[in-house]
């Protein structure tokens, strides 16, 4: 407090002085009080106030009434596709049924027509028949020896042993992991659109089936992903038996892979990468703090997200929020003009370590701003500063970690619908049919057809195919 009196002056002086002692001691602590609550209030606003343009929450956990990006200015132009522009048609179909239409009389002048069109206009028409299964029933004869008067019994042959074959296994596995259907749901299909009648606990059975069928070709995805020259690592939270859990994944070019693990620590990680050499791409959470700056691209987006709420708190440290995302955007449009061709390399890499510099400045400036969170995050990044320009000092890197979030983003939306697995069986169902899901779509794959061969390869006791694409085989 000051030297003036917390009441007016008049009525101070009426006040004893132990009285006024006293007083003062509880107006000291209340002030105290009242600025440990003003700092918790600013916290709470602070943790309101985050959505996905100023932290790591994903867009999906925004409030309606936030502001998305601004509008674009109306162009005048119509709806739809623009005079010149590239046709999109559908795509021709071999023909089941084919129906020659030929007209009998010219339009004008109702002249007969006769011949044939060498190129007649394709319409086509696409129905499904009613879809019934192929049910081949095995009937074990016993037959009774009449020497000793024992029955023996014809065994099973392997692709019979399991009830179910290799193509509606495939089946149940797509829509339990790529449609993201609940198992009641899979029962409802398999019985009203394939006139399969299954028990809720045979669509389990299908998918431990499906698991350890996959189980091969995804330890060798996450061995091919350990030795990536590249490769973008995340995870979100997971739920399994009621307990919380992480998802992690790594993704590469042409291969991505899932763990399902009950802790987000760097032994998780190690894990996940293995003896890895290449360049790892993340955040800055603290798991990844064992890997070698060097070899390590901390993810712009998320540097952009913290500059904007270092601006959105509104405090002292709004003008080096200002500073820094003007950097961070300044940074991205030379490297959208090197990615577009407008400039070359060597243009790029000097405006680049031109930005640095400047970002450096502002974020020691930055940790003396007065604020106490953008102080945080200015020497937090400051620690993994040099870990932000691997992408300038090796050609092939992209400067964020949007690759692994866009990997997250359907294993959150089926969390969402399922709140996580009940069981460890049920996460590594969960594990392979995610790292199948998205493998397959990054080679272009149709995943139906591969499901269908490694179930197959189980079956029969074969070889599965493998997920490592065909020309980085060794």
């Amino acid at each position: 407090m000051g030297t003036e009196p917390p009441i007016p002056k008049e009525l101070w002086d009426m006040i004893p002085a132990a009285a006024q002692a006293a007083l003062l001691l509880v107006f000291q602590r209340y002030e105290q009080r009242i600025a440990v609550l003003e700092q918790q209030v600013a916290a709470l606003q602070h943790r309101l106030n985050q959505n996905s343009t100023n932290s790591s929450k994903p867009p999906s956990a925004d409030a309606p009434a936030v502001k998305r990006a601004p509008p674009k200015t109306p162009s005048g132009k119509k709806r739809g596709g623009q005079s010149g522009h590239l046709r999109h048609q559908r795509l021709l179909l071999e023909p089941t049924v084919v129906h020659d239409l030929k007209p009998t009389q010219c339009r004008r002048c109702a002249a007969p027509l006769t011949g044939t069109d060498p190129q007649p206009l394709a319409h086509q028409v696409v129905d499904l028949p009613p879809i019934q299964p192929v049910v081949t029933e095995y009937r074990c004869h016993r037959l009774v020896c009449p020497g000793c008067g024992i029955s023996t019994c014809a065994a099973l042959p392997a692709e019979a042993a399991t009830g179910t074959g290799p193509r509606l296994q495939g089946v149940l596995a797509f829509f339990s992991g790529v449609c993201r259907l609940s198992k009641r749901l899979v029962q409802t299909v398999a019985t009203d659109l394939f006139n399969v009648p299954l028990s809720l606990g045979e669509v389990c059975a299908q998918e431990r089936r499906t698991a350890a069928a996959l189980a091969q070709p995804v330890a060798e995805a996450r061995a091919y992903v350990q030795q990536a020259a590249a490769v973008h690592v995340d995870e979100t939270s997971w739920r399994e038996d009621k307990k919380r859990c992480w998802l992690w994944t790594a993704v590469t070019a042409l291969v991505s892979v899932f763990l399902i693990r009950p802790s987000r620590a760097a032994a998780v990680a190690r894990e996940l990468l293995g003896a890895s050499t290449g360049v790892v791409h993340s955040d800055r959470y603290s798991a990844y703090h064992q890997l070698p700056l060097a070899r390590r691209q901390v993810c712009w987006a998320h540097l952009r997200r913290d500059f904007q709420a270092m601006i959105d708190r509104g405090n002292r440290g709004k003008a080096t929020g200002e500073r820094l995302l003007a950097l961070a955007n300044e940074l991205f449009l030379w490297w959208h003009s090197l990615i577009d061709g407008y400039s070359d390399r060597a243009t790029f890499e000097r405006q680049a370590w031109r930005i640095r510099r400047h970002l450096r400045t502002a974020l020691l400036d930055g940790v003396q701003s007065g604020c106490a969170r953008t102080a945080g995050s200015c020497a937090e990044i400051l620690k993994v500063e040099h870990a932000l320009w691997t992408f300038v000092r090796v050609a092939g890197l992209e400067p964020t970690n949007n690759a692994a979030e866009r990997a997250l983003r359907h294993a959150v939306q089926w969390r969402k619908t399922s709140y996580g697995t009940d069981s460890t069986a049920g996460s590594r169902f969960v594990e392979s049919m995610l790292t199948v899901a998205a493998s397959c779509k990054q080679q272009g794959r149709n995943l139906l057809e591969y499901l269908t061969a490694c179930c197959r390869a189980l079956t029969n006791g074969t070889q599965p195919p493998s997920l490592i694409p065909a020309s980085t085989c060794r």
